[in-house]
Order: C-alpha cells, then sequence, then structure tokens
C-alpha cells in the first residue's frame, strides 16, 4: 500500500477560470507526474487513475486535473471544439506546471507529463515550452495535433499505442519521426484505443513507470 504525505484536492486559477485538481505524493517523491486528460474524460478518469496509482507506487507524485471546466466540458461535449484546442490545453499545462514547482509540497521535484487521446498533442505542446520537463508519455495520444512544436521538444518522450489502434499508430510514427528529442514507439499487441483489453493498461503503467524512472534527474533518482 501506498504511503501519502500528500493527498488533497487543488483549485488552481488560470485563464480566469479554476481548474480542479487530484495531487498525492509518496513519502519520498522523486518527481511528479501532471497528467493530461483526454477528449471527453476527466481527472476521474479510472484508466488514467489507475496509471497514476503504478506511478505513485514507483516513487513519483502524481497530479490528475481537469483542464477544462464543467462547463467548457458542456460546451465541448456539444461543439467538439475545445478539446482541439491545444494552444488552449498547452497553455494551462504550463501555468499548472509553473504552479506545481512552487507548491510546497512539491517544489524541486522534476516534472513529467503523462497525456491521453488529445492530451498527449497538449502535453508535447506544452513541453516544447517548458523545456525543465524531464520526459513525456503518450497512451493513445495524438501527437501530431502538437504540429509545429514537435521538434522544439526536448524531453524523452514514449508514446505507446494499442495494437489495434491502427490510424493512430501512423499518427504517432509520423509525429516521432518530426522530433528531435529521443522517442519511442511502442505498440501494445492486441490493445485497442482504449485499452480495455485483460492486462493492456497494466502494461501501460508498467512501461510509463520505467520510461519516467529511467530519466528522472540523478539527483532525485
Amino acid at each position: 500500500m501506498e504511503t501519502l504525505q500528500v493527498d488533497q484536492e487543488v483549485h488552481l486559477g488560470v485563464d480566469r477560470v479554476t481548474l480542479v485538481g487530484d495531487l498525492a505524493r509518496p513519502t519520498r517523491a522523486q518527481g511528479v507526474i501532471l497528467f493530461a486528460h483526454g477528449s471527453g474524460s476527466s481527472r476521474h478518469s479510472p484508466r488514467n487513475r489507475k496509471v497514476a496509482r503504478a506511478l505513485r507506487a514507483s516513487g513519483l507524485a502524481t497530479l490528475l486535473i481537469d483542464l477544462l471546466t464543467p462547463r467548457e466540458e458542456a460546451e465541448d461535449a456539444v461543439t467538439g471544439h475545445l478539446r482541439f484546442d491545444i494552444p488552449l490545453l498547452a497553455r494551462r499545462l504550463g501555468a499548472v506546471t509553473r504552479w506545481l514547482q512552487g507548491e510546497l509540497s512539491t517544489a524541486g521535484l522534476p516534472v513529467g507529463y503523462f497525456g491521453a487521446s488529445t492530451g498527449g498533442g497538449a502535453a508535447l505542446a506544452a513541453a516544447a515550452d517548458h523545456g525543465e520537463v524531464f520526459a513525456v508519455v503518450s497512451r493513445g495520444g495524438r501527437p501530431d495535433l502538437a504540429g509545429t512544436a514537435l521538434p522544439r521538444v526536448t524531453a524523452p518522450t514514449l508514446l505507446i499505442v494499442g495494437g489495434d489502434d491502427v490510424p493512430v499508430i501512423a499518427m504517432n510514427r509520423t509525429a516521432a519521426a518530426a522530433m528531435r528529442a529521443e522517442v519511442r514507439l511502442e505498440i501494445v499487441p492486441g490493445a485497442s484505443h482504449l485499452f480495455e483489453e485483460p492486462g493492456a493498461l497494466e502494461q501501460v503503467a508498467a512501461l510509463a513507470a520505467r520510461w519516467f524512472e529511467d530519466h528522472v534527474p540523478p539527483a532525485h533518482a
């Protein structure tokens, strides 16, 4: 069972709205991973929460935060527009990153990003503007949505895609070819876009934990 030093709901003012997140930190955290959820998802996503538990078990703090407010989510459910507003999502990720760097419980901890679906594109776009981000992991992500930001990413990046998610595999290969940072594409055989198959999400969690552990700065390893 993980021992938590910090386990709290946080409310952050960004872009004249309030973002809500869940911060949890093991006693001896080596870093903190900021989650960027995908379209139609939230900090309550059982898939991301399962990955977050695995990351905490490996010694990493986690912050699962909703980058859109409930009102914006309701608007997006109708228009589908905000989930693809990568500049907006990346800007908010950057603001949350700066908050983590100044927050008493996480100050001094290196920050990594875990993005899912469209959150993968937002995570990479934000990482391009925040060179201090030590690593990025994308699960079933749309890194292609980061567009011209991809060559500016310096953080080592792991792209995880389900073997049956054929269109997204192609998008990830294209994005990886545009990147200059260390990048690896991991394909989980037999997995679909949501990794709902038995054992698929456990593979995602294990791959993500290893990637972050391997790239956390030496002073924190």
